[in-house]
């Protein structure tokens, strides 16, 4: 019974330490449904109600009570088992991450860090020299809004999203006049920014730029930017799409701007690492947090002088983008 339920005992044994489904939830990076779940497995195996809910938060019922002081010695016990265990893994880190953002930004850039730190191992996405640990996450990096805090977090940058060609196409658009020059011509969609309230789709944009365009909304989709990129280089049309995971294909002119880079727009969302407080004390996750704050210095510098305009935090929008 321990064995096949001991995730449900430990969601039981947080829940009623923290008080909340909520609160249990961010410890174990789940979402309180998955803690509720967890819990209700684990009554339907004993045929009980162990939680009741009061004004105070979560409460053990009479059946639980007479367990519940061995359940936390027993979590306590296993808690310094781990502590003591996780020493041995000190040079090992696990990222989970978009793989826009791995195969882009980080692991073009992480082979200047593991000339620094070659002791230290990663496993990214569940792959890489360090052996995958199930569920254990020392650092997560996301692209979206602002959210309450359950772990360390900190902003890495902004996006700023444009139309970009490739060189041949970004010519043939150059020698027709910027009211027409999408007319005809084939528009990519990348729906990877498309719950970003700052970031215009096609319609949006021509609208507000003068350029006409009949039904500007068809073309390709997208869900991420990397197939979109390699499409715009092998010529298949011009996308809107974020310049902050792009630098060496700018700097290798294998993207081109056909339209002014003003006619641009920082996202309202932004990339972000969200380190498990766990993990962040440990020396090894402290010097990638700071080499991996400092790289994102360099690209949000970067942005800055390509847009001529340093990242700026988007005010509250009453538009609304149509999509």
């Amino acid at each position: 019974m321990v064995v096949t339920h001991l995730r449900s005992l430990q969601a039981l044994e947080l829940a009623l330490r923290t008080g909340s489904l909520q609160a249990a939830a961010e410890v174990l990076w789940l979402t309180p449904a998955a803690v509720g779940q967890r819990i209700k497995a684990l009554e339907e195996y004993l045929g009980v109600d162990l939680l009741v809910r009061g004004r105070s938060g979560l409460r053990p019922t009479a059946e639980l009570s007479a367990a519940l002081a061995h359940l936390r010695t027993a979590f306590e016990e296993l808690d310094a088992a781990a502590a003591l265990l996780n020493l041995q893994r000190g040079d090992q880190i696990h990222l989970a991450a978009m793989s826009d953002f791995v195969e882009l930004w980080l692991r073009p850039r992480l082979r200047t860090f593991a000339a620094e730190h070659p002791q230290i191992q990663f496993c990214i996405n569940g792959e890489g020299d360090a052996p995958l640990r199930i569920g254990d996450v020392d650092c997560e990096i996301r692209f979206g809004a602002e959210q309450p805090a359950v772990s360390e977090s900190d902003l890495l940058f902004r996006d700023f999203v444009l139309p970009v060609a490739s060189p041949e196409n970004a010519h043939r658009l150059a020698r027709l006049k910027p009211s027409e020059r999408l007319e005809g011509f084939p528009l990519l969609h990348v729906d990877f920014y498309r719950d970003d309230r700052e970031v215009p789709n096609w319609s949006d944009w021509a609208e507000a730029h003068g350029c006409r365009r009949t039904d500007p909304n068809r073309g390709i989709r997208f869900q991420r930017i990397q197939p979109a990129l390699e499409a715009v280089g092998a010529n298949a049309g011009v996308a809107l799409c974020g310049l902050a995971l792009s630098r060496e294909s700018v700097e290798r002119s294998e993207l081109c701007f056909p339209f002014p880079v003003s006619t641009g727009r920082w996202s309202a969302h932004a990339f972000r690492a969200d380190f498990r407080p766990k993990s962040v004390v440990r020396p090894q996750v402290k010097a990638f947090r700071q080499w991996l704050l400092a790289e994102a210095t360099l690209t949000r510098d970067w942005l800055s002088r390509i847009c001529g305009v340093s990242e700026q935090r988007p005010k509250p929008s009453r538009r609304k983008l149509s999509r």
